[in-house]
């Protein structure tokens, strides 16, 4: 076998070359025929069947006087070339000591016994360490191959052994050698075929190999397709026995019955040292009797070959199939599922199965922009020394070779991670100046591809170039497409992400022209100039002028002010930056000014526009005027029931104008003693006082009013009860209602001296709760509720509050509570005088 490329394509390939005069050498004539016969025959099978888990012929068999060849894919070797390596390697003082089968020589003196362990490595040998993974995966591979000769082409192998599974350089197993292979006789896979056993007196070329033959088929002449799987489970038990078989004869078949008889102490003995995933598979397909081999279609349920829902395992049988279908397919699937499906295969399969499938596509240009996405994702998990001496060789062609528009945009938007990978002489020969290029292209992609891979990699432009060529180009492009929102809002990242890199020269010069330059009217661009504006001006190192600002910068900004697209934060930026440069304008001109020797005092208006803004002016103070809250104090049930026993009940006192009779009163009236200096005792009288009140009623509740629009008993109108909505009190029963003509107007800045007809004002605090009740009696007696809110010169300004007005004779007594300081307020008004008089009360609410 000899490694070769293609010449239409420089594919690479394996060409496989048989010297006929090796059949020279055997007994008769007619076996010599008979061989190259078997020969031709399995490679035109293979030809003709090009299943995807047997050997792919790429050039078909050729036949010379003294040879045979024919090609295939590249093969890197077989399955019995890497266990040599491996059987020829040290054992491990630390590791189990392989299986050797005993006796392992018998035979004539003339013959050399083969050793037990290898003193040289073989020149065959090949090295290669299998992961777990792989290993699986290809024993996965040979069942699905043997499956389809099985049950498709009715056909027995015979012959599966290491030589004739082959491992291409991509890691793939494969089925090689039909010269043995035998069709079923029947519809029934498992029948069997009388065959002939292996013998000494035909030349072992002839035969199928007798360490991997069944013991059914060399001791009775039986043949099926269970001794294919047992032909497989030797192989998998010499991979795990560090490339040894665990029968060894040395082709003589006596020495196989010695060995067979000890087949099942050997397979134990390898188990117990072996993984605990081969307890099950080891056991079943090194059975004895073949009725007990498991075929290829229940090999999927043993626990060790269940790994086809296996994410790894998916991905590389996605990327097998994927490799035979057409070119979209294959495009589709290098840009949605392969990059996807890579974070579940391991480093080594990544870099021997994935990247040769991608370095071959390479040569479809077609393929280039759909294989570029992987490689993008190879290149961001490799190391530079990897992207070094496997990757760049292969993009440096494609970067150098004519390139599609579509794959310079992906070579553009991907940049970034190529100079990250690279070192700075790479970045400078090769990837900038396809860079640059691309910013002097006239095609729209490949601009906008241009300013996303200079924003990118702006950090590695060494700042000579960003001075004489990026800010030059940048302003030239800009020019192209003045109008362009996208290319607009590009160009300004670019500039955002150079400017600490610029000096005053460079922003005089290029930025602020091309800034200029651009047509405003997006809200997302205004923001943006607006940002970086405010970048140059707070920046001393910049070196904005005044005259740029006043001549220049407001005047482009200055008609944006209405732009009616803008939001809030927007146009407050705007205005800001405004402001600003008409500050540095105006601090600037001032000293100038002074310098000159003219007088220039200093403006405050800014400072004066915030003091007068609505937003900053701050809320009156609210207060009651002769008003005394104190704060209540609380006891126990048990203090509260024992003071209401002692207290006693006296009859009401007479009317007094006096505040002492007033306060007397009250506390008989509303709460059935006399004694209201007792804050406690009357807290469990009221339910026999007042039965519609309930017990929520007592606790700190805010009244759930009603409150009518300030109409007819607003100052200057006239007080009436027409069109007023009820309302209920928290004090009475769901059933009672009662009518209000409450003022909530806002309390006015003015104050009005005392006086009738205009009088003090009632104040409260927005945060505070009052509750407002009167005397039961006055209610019932009394056609109409109502009180002159204008008379008493009282205006409620929180919605807390609720004012019932009186109207009528005699004298009118409001309770105002302070909900908050459970304290309550007399308000005592008679209307026929029109005087009125003001109390604190000690008693409860």
């Amino acid at each position: 076998m000899y490694p070769v490329a293609a010449k239409r394509n420089d594919e690479e390939c394996s060409v496989f070359m048989f010297d006929k005069r090796v059949v020279d050498k055997l007994y008769r004539p007619k076996r010599k025929e008979l061989m190259l016969d078997r020969l031709k025959a399995c490679i035109y099978e293979l030809d003709k069947l090009r299943h995807p888990r047997m050997l792919q012929i790429i050039h078909p068999l050729e036949e010379s006087l003294n040879t045979l060849a024919f090609a295939t894919e590249r093969i890197y070797a077989s399955l019995h070339n890497i266990l040599a390596w491996h059987e020829s390697c040290p054992i491990e003082p630390e590791g189990p000591f392989p299986v050797i089968p005993n006796p392992h020589y018998l035979g004539p003196p003339t013959v050399q016994p083969m050793p037990t362990t290898s003193t040289a490595r073989p020149p065959f040998a090949r090295e290669y360490h299998f992961l777990d993974l792989e290993i699986r995966h290809g024993f996965h591979q040979i069942s699905e191959a043997l499956q389809y000769m099985h049950l498709t082409m009715k056909t027995m192998h015979r012959n599966v052994c290491p030589y004739n599974v082959l491992v291409t350089q991509r890691g793939v197993w494969k089925l090689f050698g039909l010269e043995f292979a035998e069709p079923i006789p029947s519809d029934d896979p498992l029948d069997f075929l009388t065959v002939p056993q292996w013998s000494c007196k035909v030349a072992r070329i002839c035969q199928p190999h007798l360490d991997y033959m069944a013991p059914e088929t060399q001791m009775r002449g039986h043949a099926s397709t269970l001794a294919d799987m047992y032909a497989l489970g030797m192989i998998l038990a010499a991979i795990f026995n560090q490339g040894r078989p665990l029968i060894n004869t040395n082709f003589n078949p006596i020495l196989y019955v010695k060995q067979m008889e000890q087949l099942d102490r050997n397979v134990a003995a390898l188990v117990s040292r072996a993984p605990d995933c081969l307890h099950e598979a080891l056991p079943r397909l090194l059975d004895r009797d073949p009725q007990n081999r498991p075929t290829t279609q229940l090999m999927p349920l043993i626990t060790y070959f269940r790994c086809a829902n296996e994410p790894s395992i998916q991905a590389l049988e996605a990327l097998d199939a994927a490799l035979y279908k057409d070119s979209r397919s294959r495009c589709e699937y290098y840009v949605e599922q392969l990059p996807q499906a890579l974070q579940h295969i391991p480093k080594k399969l990544r870099w021997q199965n994935v990247w040769p499938v991608l370095q071959s596509e390479f040569k479809v240009s077609e393929m280039i922009p759909s294989v570029l996405r992987p490689v993008f994702w190879l290149v961001n998990e490799c190391t530079p020394e990897e992207f070094e001496t496997v990757i760049y060789p292969t993009v440096r062609k494609i970067i150098y070779s004519q390139r599609a528009i579509p794959i310079t945009v992906v070579l553009l938007e991907n940049l970034h991670i190529l100079t990250n990978k690279c070192d700075e002489d790479v970045a400078l020969n090769d990837l900038l100046p396809m860079l640059f290029y691309s910013l002097d292209c006239n095609l729209y992609q490949t601009q906008i591809a241009a300013l996303i891979a200079l924003q990118n990699v702006s950090d590695v432009i060494p700042e000579s170039i960003i001075y004489e060529s990026v800010v030059v180009k940048v302003k030239n492009l800009l020019d192209k497409n003045t109008g362009d929102v996208k290319i607009i809002n590009l160009v300004l990242g670019v500039f955002e992400k150079i400017l600490p890199r610029l000096d005053n020269s460079s922003i005089l010069t290029y930025v602020v022209p091309t800034v200029l330059n651009m047509r405003l009217g997006d809200p997302d661009v205004i923001n943006r100039i607006v940002r970086l504006y405010r970048a140059i001006i707070t920046e001393e190192k910049f070196g904005l002028t005044c005259d740029v600002m006043a001549a220049d910068l407001i005047p482009k900004l200055a008609p944006q002010s209405v732009n009616p697209n803008l939001n809030v934060d927007q146009f407050n930026n705007l205005i800001e930056i405004l402001y600003d440069m008409l500050e540095n304008i105006e601090v600037y001109q001032r000293q100038r000014l002074k310098a000159e020797g003219a007088s220039a005092p200093g403006s405050n208006r800014r400072m004066i526009r915030h003091q007068l803004s609505t937003e900053n002016v701050p809320a009156p103070p609210f207060n009651i005027p002769n008003l005394r809250v104190e704060q209540r104090k609380t006891s126990s049930a048990e203090d509260m029931a024992r003071r209401n026993s002692a207290a006693t009940v006296s009859q009401p006192a007479s009317v007094s104008g006096s505040v002492s009779a007033l306060r007397s009163r009250l506390g008989q009236w509303i709460f059935g003693s006399n004694n209201s200096t007792n804050n406690d005792g009357n807290f469990l009288r009221v339910a026999n006082i007042l039965p519609n009140r309930r017990l929520s009623d007592n606790t700190l509740m805010t009244p759930k009013i009603r409150i009518a629009p300030s109409c007819a008993s607003s100052p200057g109108g006239t007080p009436g009860t027409a069109g007023l909505p009820s309302r209920r009190h928290s004090s009475i029963g769901p059933q009672e209602r009662r009518l209000s003509t409450a003022n909530l107007s806002p309390p006015t800045h003015n104050r009005h001296p005392r006086g009738r007809g205009s009088g003090s004002s009632l104040s409260v605090p927005s945060t505070s709760r009052v509750g407002v009740s009167c005397n039961p009696r006055i209610a019932s007696s009394c056609s109409s509720v109502i009180l002159n809110v204008e008379r008493l010169k009282i205006s409620v300004v929180s919605t807390s509050i609720l004012m019932p007005t009186l109207t009528g004779s005699g004298h009118h007594t409001i309770i105002i509570f302070h909900v908050t300081a459970r304290t309550p307020l007399a308000y005592s008004y008679c209307a026929s005088s029109s005087t009125h008089m003001t109390c604190n009360l000690s008693c409860p609410p």
